[in-house]
């Protein structure tokens, strides 16, 4: 199947042929549904904590970071900004020289408010000698969405979302990059130390580190705080080779064709972070300073609790080691196991003495995530599910709706019926209780990946996903999910969300 040349190909990138012919088996047989028990709903796979509960953990979080374990804030900023533009970029292919629908009206009648509206003022300047508002009054719309988005003028429609201008404050203009930095300073500051983990494209490395250099200056000043902030890319040895119809390898001018694995590729890079305790935010998913105070008390909330209940975990294994452990503490550590992490097993009772030991020994010994969860708004889809492992026991899950059978009434009604949804606000505890670093590859369910339709060239091929970062990849890990509210969730997927008053 494979020649000299593909095999010098695979060796460059890190990839065994026995990792490609994994692959290929997975077209031929597909990714199996996941066998949900019920949708999490507060109560059942959502914890609901109250105000005093809070204060709790927000103390717990401050006391930790006192400490002196290693805080990290992982943020995933590969991604380009390109679907943000999508909408102008087709405006700009039509034969209508004015805006026509509501899109593309707002844009230009809120066009000021933007965080970038100076930059494309002067690039409109430099490259067409008129202002935009002297653009506008002449009609002329399209000269100024080619300077937003060409590499003529501010080239937005290639660059990654964060090294765009989001926000506009007083004294500067923040990108999402800057908002993490702040974000950093005000809940993962350990004596005075913030550590910042940006995942970026190969070809955008050295404008993100450009930019970080610029300006960090500035905000350790304003903070008080000293950044390491640090930059990794996607393993060349985590791409997925593409198949054709016949789940044979697709190839392109005789050449094999990989693609990206997806986010879930990103589990390596965590891996390689030396840190205990690890927060995950998407780089879109920002506010201005002056709606901060919530993101910054749920994300101290979450981080208590997974302190709380890590230690706690920390303890019983400690207990564990004991062979001689009496059944009224492994009862007492059993009902932790059940209640406090999510772990159900419907035959608990009916194991042996040293059966429940090994069994609360296998399920506290792993990477441990608290997830922030936020009420639907919209349609339900992915999210938050109580699923059954291959090992019978059942525990939460976060579920891309590819992963749930919408042929099956059942399972499609509770995927309808689901209460909340991921907004990927993650804190996650990844060493174990001899402080040793877990490896987090040995925790992906590879039966989780996704297979999608693309093309190439012209041709039709099939594109293969790895399990995702938050979804298989983090399948066997003790995962916790708590209600947060709605306005800690502020994405932007397209550039007239900046218009929405969560980002004025």
């Amino acid at each position: 199947m494979f020649s000299p040349n593909d095999e010098v190909i695979l060796e460059k990138r890190g990839i065994t042929t026995k990792q490609i012919e994994e692959q290929l088996q997975s077209f031929v047989t597909g990714f199996p549904y996941l066998e949900i028990k019920s949708a999490a709903e507060i109560g059942s796979g959502i914890v609901q904590v109250s105000e005093g509960e809070i204060n709790n953990f927000l103390t717990e979080w401050e006391n930790y970071l006192r400490s002196e374990a290693a805080i990290q804030k992982f943020v995933p900023a590969s991604g380009a900004a390109s679907r943000m533009f999508k909408d102008l970029f087709e405006f700009l292919e039509k034969d209508a020289t004015v805006p026509e629908n509501a899109f593309e009206k707002k844009f230009f009648a809120e066009l000021e408010k933007f965080a970038f509206y100076n930059d494309l003022n002067e690039v409109c300047k430099k490259n067409n000698g008129k202002s935009i508002s002297e653009l506008i009054a002449e009609k002329s719309f399209k000269p100024v969405f080619e300077n937003l988005l060409s590499d003529k003028g501010l080239n937005y429609g290639a660059l990654p979302k964060g090294l765009l201008k989001f926000h506009s404050y007083p004294a500067e203009k923040r990108t999402p990059t800057q908002e993490h930095l702040v974000e950093g300073a005000l809940y993962a500051n350990a004596s005075g130390k913030v550590n910042i983990h940006f995942t970026v494209s190969k070809e955008h490395r050295v404008l993100f580190e450009k930019h970080i250099n610029d300006c960090i200056g500035f905000y350790e000043k304003n903070f008080n705080v000293s950044y390491n902030v640090s930059f990794s890319e996607q393993k060349p040895s985590t791409d997925t080779i593409a198949a054709d119809a016949d789940n044979a390898p697709f190839r392109d001018k005789g050449e094999l064709l990989f693609r990206p694995g997806g986010h879930g590729a990103l589990i390596e890079n965590l891996n390689d972070l030396n840190a205990d305790v690890i927060f995950i935010k998407n780089i879109d998913n920002v506010v201005p300073d002056s709606l901060k105070s919530s993101t910054v008390k749920y994300k101290k909330l979450i981080a208590g609790l997974l302190v709380h209940l890590q230690q706690q975990s920390f303890a019983y294994l400690h207990e564990l080691e004991n062979e001689a452990i009496s059944n009224a503490k492994l009862s007492i550590i059993a009902q932790f196991c059940e209640v406090r992490l999510n772990n159900h097993h419907s035959d608990i009772h009916s194991l042996s003495q040293t059966e429940l030991r090994d069994y609360l020994y296998t399920k506290l010994n792993r990477p441990i995530r608290v997830c922030g969860m936020v009420k639907n708004v919209g349609e339900p889809g992915g999210g938050p599910f109580l699923t059954v492992n291959a090992d019978g026991t059942v525990s939460p899950q976060i579920l891309e709706s590819s992963q749930i059978d919408m042929n099956n009434a059942v399972d499609k009604q509770k995927m309808l019926g689901s209460t909340h949804f991921n907004p990927v606000d993650l804190v996650c505890g990844v060493k174990n209780y001899k402080g040793g670093k877990f490896d987090l590859l040995k925790h992906v369910d590879k039966k989780t990946g996704f297979i999608s339709i693309k093309s190439k060239s012209g041709k039709e091929l099939k594109a293969l996903e790895l399990p995702g970062l938050w979804n298989g990849a983090m399948s066997d890990w003790n995962s916790i999910f708590v209600e947060v509210p709605i306005d800690t969730f502020n994405p932007v997927k397209t550039v007239n969300d900046l218009l929405r008053p969560e980002h004025q």
